[in-house]
């Protein structure tokens, strides 16, 4: 049968009555079906015949419901598995997962019902990881904060310039923590449109550099900020604020992670079309295994005492996902140089191109 006209057979079949549906048992339902189906032959047969043998055709029929009772429990066995686990699922379990052997449309159920479980489990887990990182991190400088006015208050400490800058130190925690979350539900809900304009690469990366080197002086970060010139004028079509958010966040952990006196490389060229960016730093590095990982939300690996909040990789890599280029952890370009084997991360904008005096 061609597919159009089995197309049409369901769509008339999809407007007769479905006289089985008062029925709870799939089971039941099929043995009647088998017996209907039965006795609809026997009754041509009948008809046809003009005589029926009443004893074997009962027999018949009673083999068949046995025989449809029998093999249905194995067709079933995934639905009522399915059900027992979605009242599992409505009461937090998601561990719960049903036995999908067979190859029917059942199977498929199964199979894409024990995706579904594996989604929400996942998703559950990180729900639960960000309830309480993001109570972790709130509570943390609220207590400090809490400690220095209580202080104030009590009359141990007086409101000095030291204890002013450690209570707004920690004010600043707070609205860069608050700034991620807002900036993470942005991207869980789809909402933060792109405002492309046409961007100098190096008047860009110059003034990206000149904001890390003023962070890393008021943090007291013994590190510098090397800038490779580019071989050629070249600008991109992207956002200058959000991609402003990607090298501040790259900047400041390999500020942070770089050792005393380190020094922080940043290499850009253009390559089939992409603007490639690399900020490599001294520091310990980044094992591979965990390299895939960093860009998670809230993994910071060794480094919780670093004052971040775990999410600035995270943002940067939904920043340029969104301007449809990639972000990745490569091997140290040269393992020898300083003190440590280095990390080395690469930004791949689409987009690049020379600029428009140079193009002219």
């Amino acid at each position: 049968m061609s597919p159009a006209l089995v197309a049409r057979v369901d769509r008339i079949l999809e407007l007769l009555p479905r006289p089985l549906d008062p029925l709870r048992s799939i089971k039941l339902k099929l043995g009647i079906l088998l017996v209907s189906s039965g006795a609809a032959g026997l009754s041509y047969f009948w008809y046809a015949i003009g005589w029926l043998p009443t004893r074997t055709a009962a027999t018949a029929i009673l083999v068949a419901l046995l025989t449809s009772q029998v093999l249905a429990h194995g067709m079933t066995s995934p639905l009522r598995e399915m059900t027992a686990a979605a009242g599992a699922m409505a009461r937090g379990d998601y561990t719960r997962r049903v036995r999908a052997t067979s190859r029917d449309e059942v199977g498929e159920l199964a199979r894409a019902f024990n995706k579904m479980a594996e989604d929400l489990h996942a998703a559950d887990q990180r729900r639960r990881e960000l309830i309480a990182n993001v109570s972790h991190e709130l509570r943390t400088p609220i207590s400090a904060l809490q400690g220095v006015l209580e202080n104030m208050v009590d009359g141990v400490a007086a409101p000095e310039p030291a204890s002013l800058r450690a209570a707004l130190a920690q004010t600043e925690r707070l609205g860069h923590l608050v700034a991620d979350l807002l900036d993470i539900s942005r991207l869980d809900a789809g909402v933060a449109p792109l405002r492309r304009v046409r961007i100098d690469v190096a008047d860009f990366l110059d003034e990206a550099v000149e904001h890390a080197t003023a962070s890393a002086v008021g943090a007291g970060l013994d590190v510098r900020f090397q800038l490779r010139d580019l071989p050629a004028p070249l600008t991109v079509h992207a956002d200058p604020w959000r991609l402003h958010q990607v090298f501040a966040n790259l900047l400041d952990n390999a500020a942070r992670h770089s050792p005393a006196g380190g020094t922080v490389r940043v290499i850009a060229e253009q390559h089939a079309g992409e603007l490639h960016v690399e900020v490599t730093d001294e520091g310990p590095g980044i094992p591979a295994a965990e390299r895939s990982r960093v860009f998670e939300r809230f993994t910071r690996g060794d480094r919780a005492a670093d004052g971040g909040t775990g999410l600035g990789l995270a943002i940067a890599r939904w920043v340029v996902e969104l301007h449809g280029g990639s972000i990745q952890v490569l091997d140290p370009d040269h393992p020898s140089r300083g003190t440590g084997p280095g990390c080395r991360i690469r930004v791949a904008i689409p987009g690049a191109g020379p600029t428009r005096e140079d193009a002219a």
